[in-house]
């Protein structure tokens, strides 16, 4: 069947399949509904309310859990998180399995992550977290949403075999255990324990049964289900799973459950609608469900997990709230009064605008006033874009947004004040990536790894590229640049093409293995998952094992690196002084956020023309196959008709 034929089958499968259920019997959803947009005043935001879970609340969505799993006589280890990743609960049921194992590729061969066993926990807490992470009062992502954006073809699917790849391929590896962002467990307590946003154990999930949890309308944490042993994903949404670990986590949340108006099936992307539950059942009633304490003295017990969490129902933290460690900025900490930033939780910000730290590297520094500019022309675009994700239509996007020197030293982060929290990360992650590529060192450092798979990747980037100098500075790469090269087919999509020199090639790849992006980090998964199953040293904060940049003291990809758009590399006078990312919302509208906002920023600019990424093209077949840039939206603002915004600059 030729392409367009395919897709225009597939498009109609997936019209079918948005179409058949998910009426307002659904037990997913059907929580409070979410606020209306405020029009426009002296602010264009209002921040959520500070809700939270009570320990009672966490009791009886673990006992409600624990009420479908004995129907289902499924023993399961059950997770509650808060919206900033503080673990709140984590049950064992008598009988539960201890662990569970990453499926392996097509070809049979493990690398990565493929074919991993850890504790189960583990997976439950990821899933839990993941769930609240990619969540908001504007969207309710699940892991089944997760599944559905992050793989090779979207929507993924046995039809869809030709399409391009999920729009947030590789945000599985963000929150990652390693990364200097992300907080961790701090078991003495303290002002500063429950600040977020908290790590990850495996990154974020795609396996279902990971579910956000609200109150009032306003996302407070999530539950994440594990039970059947297997941590995979969905690789066919066009038919309906009976999964039982989803079903659990479904039950547990009744209650808690989002708006059915801000689920992912109310929310589209490209022409497809998301994803959010499958569950048309329950085998039990959770309204009905006896309390906790009645229900857990029979069915298992509380269980400690090293470095998250241990024994005891705990209360949840409000986000917005100085305790969890995203709050409203302070006027002297940035002009806009809509703002918010990241605070130690006793009352510091923990990232502050402040000038760079590459002066050795670089002739002129990023100056602090400069970042402060860059960061507030880009968060004053965003407040004029549209969101693509956001219910209901014509809300305005929320951001995460992030400045780095040329080393990866965080200049200054902000972001919107009810932005998904995965974004805080990724847009740190974004910017590194286009700064590390883009710099001088990139190959050097790369060919440094004491790992000859990551440092395969150096010779494999050269000869796809046809530039033996690649990699040293002479090209501006974006994030979206590096996804480009970062997929299992090149052109994206083009399933008799080979893989891309960042990917593996596709009979290896999985969601579980990308290529250099898990390569760098594999070390510090492998190190972390053997801390908590065995009790030996925990990986270091800061991933990848490359060596540390220069005098800064910090790796240049300290949280890893991300291969889906939202990042542009800064320049002055044709010379690379550092990079912005944009994470939260579609990825044009990120995309765009970064690019306009750094074009409007005044004393600093995007790339030269002549050395951005879209002016090299790669042969295939024949044919020459050009990278990209960046993408930005049509139509993309709420005050003006500009089409083209992005034209020129």
């Amino acid at each position: 069947m030729k392409r367009g034929a395919r897709m225009l089958a597939a498009l109609l499968a997936l019209f079918a399949a948005a179409c058949g259920g998910g009426g307002s019997g659904d037990p997913a959803t059907g929580g409070t509904p979410v606020a209306a947009a405020p029009s426009p005043a002296a602010r264009a935001y209002t921040p959520p309310a500070q809700e939270a879970l009570t320990s009672a609340d966490v009791g009886r969505i673990v006992a409600q859990a624990i009420g479908e799993a004995n129907a289902r006589r499924l023993p399961a280890v059950i997770a509650v998180t808060d919206r900033v990743g503080n673990v709140l609960a984590v049950f064992r049921m008598t009988g539960a399995r201890d662990t569970a194992t990453v499926p392996l590729p097509a070809s049979g061969v493990g690398m990565d992550v493929q074919g991993v066993t850890f504790p189960a926990a583990l997976g439950a807490i990821s899933k839990a977290l993941t769930g609240a992470y990619l969540s908001s009062s504007g969207n309710a992502f699940s892991t089944r949403t997760a599944s559905q954006i992050v793989q090779e073809r979207f929507p993924p699917a046995p039809s869809t075999i030709g399409l391009e790849s999920g729009p947030l391929f590789g945000v599985q590896f963000s929150q990652l255990p390693c990364s200097d962002l992300s907080t961790r467990y701090d078991a003495s307590g303290g002002a500063g324990a429950l600040i977020g946003p908290k790590r990850a154990p495996l990154g974020l999930s795609a396996d279902p049964g990971g579910l956000p949890l609200y109150k009032n309308g306003v996302v407070v944490g999530g539950i994440g289900v594990m039970a059947d042993g297997q941590y995979g994903l969905d690789a066919d949404i066009l038919d309906v799973d009976d999964d039982a670990e989803e079903a659990i986590a479904v039950a547990g949340g009744t209650g808690f459950a989002p708006s059915r108006d801000i689920a992912a099936d109310r929310i589209s992307v490209d022409g497809t609608t998301l994803r959010y539950s499958d569950v048309r059942a329950l085998a039990s009633t959770p309204a009905a469900a006896r309390d906790y304490d009645t229900v857990a003295a029979s069915a298992g017990t509380l269980i400690a997990v090293p470095g998250y969490y241990a024994p005891a129902l705990i209360a949840g933290t409000a986000y917005g709230s100085e305790e969890s460690g995203l709050r409203a900025a302070k006027a002297a900490e940035f002009a806009n009064a809509d703002a918010f930033v990241l605070t130690d939780g006793n009352g510091v910000n923990r990232y502050p605008i402040v000038a760079a730290g590459d002066a050795g590297d670089v002739a002129v520094p990023l100056a602090a006033a400069e970042v402060r500019a860059l960061l507030e022309s880009a968060f004053a675009t965003m407040t004029r874009t549209r969101a693509q994700i956001r219910r209901p239509l014509d809300s305005r996007a929320q951001v995460s947004i992030a400045v780095v020197d040329t080393r990866g030293s965080v200049l200054g982060i902000v972001r919107a004040p009810d932005a998904p929290i995965f974004g805080t990360d990724v847009a740190l992650q974004k910017a590194r990536t286009a700064a590390f590529f883009s710099g001088r060192n990139a190959a050097a450092d790369l060919s440094a790894d004491p790992s000859a798979d990551v440092r395969s990747f150096v010779a494999a980037t050269r000869g796809f590229l046809g530039d033996p100098a690649a990699l040293t500075g002479r090209t501006a790469f974006t994030a979206r640049a590096i996804g480009n090269l970062s997929r299992p087919y090149f052109p994206d999509g083009e399933v008799a093409r080979g893989n891309g020199p960042l990917s593996r090639p596709a009979a290896q790849f999985s969601p579980f293995s990308t290529g250099l992006q898990s390569a760098l980090v594999i070390g510090n998964l492998a190190a972390h998952i053997g801390s908590v199953a065995n009790g030996t040293p925990d990986t270091p904060r800061g991933c990848t094992a490359l060596s540390n940049a220069g005098g800064a003291g910090a790796r240049r990809l300290a949280n890893g690196i991300q291969i889906f758009p939202g990042s542009v590399p800064i320049y002055r006078n044709d010379v690379l002084i550092g990079a912005i990312g944009v994470s939260g919302d579609g990825i044009d509208q990120d995309d765009m956020i970064s690019f306009l906002g750094l074009a409007g920023a005044g004393g600093i600019a995007n790339a030269p023309a002549a050395i951005r990424s879209d002016r090299i093209v790669v042969s295939v077949a024949g044919n020459g196959v050009r990278l990209r840039y960046v993408g930005c939206p049509f139509a993309p603002f709420l005050d003006t008709a500009d089409q083209n915004a992005c034209a020129g600059k």
